[in-house]
């Protein structure tokens, strides 16, 4: 497959004649980074492919109108990123946050999929003792090594708070994994 720059798949999916194999790339070329995102915010393997579901069900939707304010890249993590939100908003309209957080790190303790050894769960569980904003800038800044600008685009935030939520973040992980060793 040849590699497309994100300029020329927005031009081959405004023709009408390439759009659907356009598309089909775009969702190559980021299924996985955008999987790995939302997985980290709502846990469950099942749960992330629901979300990232929805998330390319709402880029195909809204891409022609896409203005290219922004990176591709930033758009498609602010879809993510607001439809994994919009995820556990409504696990929680069911259940309180403290039970939802219980039940993701229930979840990752039986998870199939996560191949981490016992450290990598206990920074997991760490994390999701962190405040929802808090745990989303972690994520981004740690395991997606995203730059405080792009997340200030993605998350509609001054790149400031961005820094202090990641501050605070790193300094709650570090007091959860000091008690739990």
């Amino acid at each position: 497959m040849e590699d497309y720059s994100d300029k020329e798949l927005l031009e081959q999916f405004r023709s009408e004649e390439t759009r659907n194999s356009a598309f089909n790339l775009i969702v190559h070329k980021y299924q996985k980074k955008l999987y790995w995102h939302i997985r980290r915010i709502v846990i469950d393997h099942d749960d992330a492919n629901d979300v990232i579901q929805n998330t390319f069900i709402k880029v195909w939707k809204s891409l022609a109108n896409f203005k290219e304010n922004s990176q591709l890249y930033t758009w498609l993590y602010r879809i993510a990123t607001n439809e994994s939100i919009t995820f556990l908003k409504q696990k929680k309209a069911f259940v309180s946050f403290d039970d939802v957080s219980y039940g993701l790190s229930n979840s990752l303790s039986d998870d199939n999929y996560f191949k981490g050894d016992e450290i990598q769960k206990k920074l997991q569980v760490a994390i999701l003792t962190l405040p929802e904003k808090q745990r989303i800038v972690f994520n981004m800044k740690y395991f997606d090594e995203m730059k405080y600008n792009e997340m200030s685009q993605v998350l509609e935030t001054s790149v400031g708070a961005l820094k202090a939520s990641y501050h605070h973040a790193v300094i709650k992980i570090e007091e959860y994994l000091k008690k739990e060793m």
